[in-house]
């Protein structure tokens, strides 16, 4: 696929139809639109299918059959994205701190993006899950930095070794650790091929969907829809105990389509895992 087709499917999904100069208020309105418009998946690994991450199948299933993914998928594509439009880009990698006791060790299994833009670095990462960042933060450290989807900060844990936390109602909690060494293709692809593929990685064991709109943020995990309301301050629970229900929730919210025995074998295996458990 040409740079120009590849540009042009984005913006069509994006539905944005503005300047393409590589500035900070053009960056900051893609890493805005692009988790809301696509969504954190792990239907492949879940269901134990490849996830390759060479730039044709990424264009194909995320601008053509208008699917999905995780970290991986999503920056990737990003960095194509940022790269055609003349950003300067360099590739990071991080371990996931998210919700990990301090005494687990983790590895380096998160992409995210260094943006250099006049003479400043940005952070950039459009998936993370529930608690993706819906805009670029500075590389400031210890300065709360307002997001569309609330707060977060940098911090510099010990000289040249960073971490970025989200501001709770309990406090900051950690989400990823990071330098600013390049990260190489071989690094992703070894993280991709983890986190794809081992019995303990959370995408193996968990089924992960996750958007975030307009002052809201929704997460399916497992059988259990959950939707944050910022401006209300309320949270909406919903637990599905139907395929049915669960492929409707899928496509109504995510816009994730399965065909009937996707969907009929995917919640079988999610009921099988997490059978007992109490929602």
């Amino acid at each position: 696929m040409s740079s120009t087709t590849l540009l042009s499917r984005y913006f069509d999904r994006l539905g944005y139809q503005g300047e393409r100069l590589p500035t900070l208020a053009l960056l900051r309105t893609l890493h805005e639109l692009h988790p809301q418009t696509f969504p954190f998946e792990n239907l492949a690994p879940y269901n134990d299918l490849p996830v390759p991450l060479d730039l044709d199948a990424l264009e194909n299933k995320l601008l053509i059959q208008r699917r999905g993914g995780y970290c991986f998928e999503h920056n990737t594509l990003f960095r194509e994205v940022l790269e055609q439009l003349g950003y300067e880009v360099v590739p990071l990698i991080a371990r996931v701190r998210w919700q990990v006791p301090a005494h687990v060790e983790t590895g380096l299994t998160h992409m995210l993006l260094g943006v250099h833009i006049e003479g400043r670095l940005w952070l950039v990462d459009v998936s993370f899950g529930s608690t993706t960042q819906t805009a670029p933060l500075a590389l400031e450290v210890d300065v709360p930095q307002e997001t569309p989807h609330g707060y977060f900060r940098v911090m510099e844990n010990t000289p040249g070794y960073y971490s970025v936390e989200f501001q709770m109602p309990r406090g900051w909690w950690t989400v990823y650790q990071f330098n600013l060494e390049p990260a190489q293709r071989a690094d992703y692809e070894l993280g991709n091929w983890y986190t794809s593929t081992n019995p303990n990685s959370v995408f193996k064991k968990e089924l992960i969907i996750s958007r975030t709109l307009p002052g809201e943020r929704e997460l399916l995990h497992n059988a259990t829809l959950t939707r944050r309301s910022s401006a209300e301050h309320k949270v909406y629970r919903q637990h599905f105990t139907e395929a049915g229900e669960w492929a409707e929730c899928l496509q109504d919210r995510f816009g994730l389509v399965l065909t009937a025995d996707e969907a009929e074998q995917t919640f079988a295996r999610v009921r099988a895992a997490h059978k007992g458990i109490e929602h």
